[in-house]
C-alpha cells in the first residue's frame, strides 16, 4: 500500500471522530523518519490548538487506529497543530485566512517581484487576490509558498 493510500484510509476513518470532538482534521502524514515510520495527524480549531487538545485527540483515535491497522508494521503516532507557518494551498486554507495578512513567494516574478505581503481579500480556482497599497491578483499556479504573516 502506498503512503497516500494509507493516509487516505486513516483520514476517512478518523475524520468523523475528530470532528465529533470539535476539531478539524487538516492532514494525515505517513512518512519514514530517522526513528522509523511516523503517522502525524494535524488538527485545527477556530480557537487554536493546545497540548491538551492534542492529547485528547490522541486518546480518542488510538483504539480506532489499532482496529483499522492501516500499516504493515509499527509506527509512531503523533497529533499536532498545523502551526503558525502552515502553508496555504487548498481552498479551505485560503477561505480560513480571508482578511488575514499573508506572505506569498512565487516561482516566477510578477511585476519583477517574487515575494509579496498583503491582506488576502479573495481567491478562486486559479488566482488569489491580496491587498497592500493596491490589490494584486496572483495566479495560484506560480505560488511556491503562501503562509500567514507572522509579525514579531
Amino acid at each position: 500500500m502506498t503512503k497516500q493510500t494509507i493516509a487516505s484510509k486513516v483520514q476517512q476513518k478518523l475524520e468523523p471522530i475528530i470532528s465529533e470532538l470539535g476539531y478539524e482534521l487538516v492532514e494525515v502524514d505517513y512518512s519514514k523518519k530517522v526513528d522509523g515510520y511516523n503517522m502525524t495527524i494535524y488538527i485545527d480549531s477556530p480557537n487554536g490548538i493546545t497540548l491538551e487538545d492534542c492529547e485528547k485527540v490522541h486518546k480518542a483515535i488510538d483504539e480506532p487506529l489499532d482496529e483499522l491497522d492501516p500499516t504493515e508494521g509499527a509506527y509512531t503516532l503523533n497529533v499536532s497543530s498545523c502551526g503558525l507557518d502552515w502553508p496555504l494551498s487548498t481552498d479551505r486554507d485560503f477561505q480560513k485566512n480571508i482578511g488575514n495578512i499573508i506572505d506569498v513567494s512565487l516561482y516566477s516574478p510578477v511585476e519583477r517581484k517574487k515575494n509579496y505581503t498583503g491582506t488576502l481579500v479573495g481567491f478562486d480556482k486559479s488566482n488569489i487576490t491580496i491587498k497592500d497599497k493596491s490589490e494584486m491578483t496572483l495566479p495560484r499556479s506560480i505560488i511556491a509558498k503562501a503562509v500567514r504573516h507572522i509579525d514579531f
